[in-house]
């Protein structure tokens, strides 16, 4: 007998695949995580039957969310993840040359844990001598936070549960205040395609122009995330990630990557009529 999953995105639409066998079961006080095999996507993390992470197709997202504010900053030395307890945006921020500490922010120890144990090739980055990974809730750590970062990722689940403060105005101005005169933020801003997001997507980008002088929404394709098509968005304080793309370093760290490039870096934002309606 065949077993399918499907995720649903809307009531009448949604991703499936087939499963060949379960690997993990696991519930802790903030979700569920199921880890399964598949045919076509190898491993994949589900947290509350949504794809957080598959072996085929995590470097888009890890690459998209963390190299574009990278080598937007000409010296990232200190960088802060919120979320990401799978270890991929990690993974991809210690990469660079010029990091020098990568501190993780995660709520749920089951994920980190689950990450090492099915995916390690993702979760190698927390063997990173960079590396600094705090269990704690991510929203509180920013508000009590003293120090100050150049670059801060959050790599978050969607907007429910735990991670819905992740997606308010308080929770950027407490990203600003925790960032130097020079930093930017990078966040995940979920697909244009899905109708119940857009007005997250719209608010996200009104809410983080409020705060800071400069943002911009960028998009890339992952199969496997809602609709195929996913959305970043990046508020700086001093860079334009356009403009002040730092394409030298970017070279000399000679990176070995498989989504993003350098001409990939600009064009990514340029956005579809219909994304632009959005955030008008």
């Amino acid at each position: 007998m065949e077993l399918w999953f499907t995720e649903k995105h809307t009531k009448t639409r949604g991703l499936s695949f087939q499963i060949s066998k379960t690997l993990h079961h696991e519930e802790s006080p903030f979700q569920v995580m199921d880890i399964v095999e598949t045919p076509d996507f190898g491993r994949v993390m589900l947290l509350d039957d949504v794809v957080m992470v598959t072996d085929v197709d995590e470097f888009v997202y890890h690459e998209m969310i963390t190299h574009v504010p990278l080598f937007s900053h000409p010296n990232p030395k200190h960088v802060l993840i919120i979320g990401g307890g799978d270890g991929g945006t990690l993974r991809e921020v210690c990469k660079h040359h010029l990091v020098q500490t990568a501190t993780l922010i995660e709520i749920d120890s089951m994920v980190i844990e689950g990450a090492k144990a099915y995916f390690p090739r993702i979760a190698e980055g927390f063997k990173s001598p960079k590396a600094q990974v705090i269990v704690d809730d991510g929203i509180k750590f920013l508000k009590e936070c003293k120090t100050k970062y150049d670059v801060i990722l959050i790599d978050s689940t969607d907007p429910v549960g735990p991670a819905t403060g992740l997606f308010r105005s308080e929770f950027y101005q407490d990203c600003f205040n925790a960032l130097n005169d020079d930093g930017i933020l990078t966040v995940q801003s979920e697909s244009p395609y899905i109708p119940d997001l857009v007005p997250i997507i719209r608010d996200m980008n009104q809410n983080l122009s409020a705060i800071f002088p400069i943002v911009r929404m960028y998009l890339a394709s992952i199969q496997t995330y809602q609709a195929g098509l996913w959305s970043f968005q990046i508020a700086s304080k001093r860079y334009d990630p356009i403009m002040d793309f730092q394409e030298s370093v970017y070279l000399n760290d000679g990176l070995q990557l498989q989504y993003y490039n350098k001409e990939l870096h600009r064009a990514c934002f340029a956005l579809p009529e219909f994304v632009l309606n959005i955030i008008k």
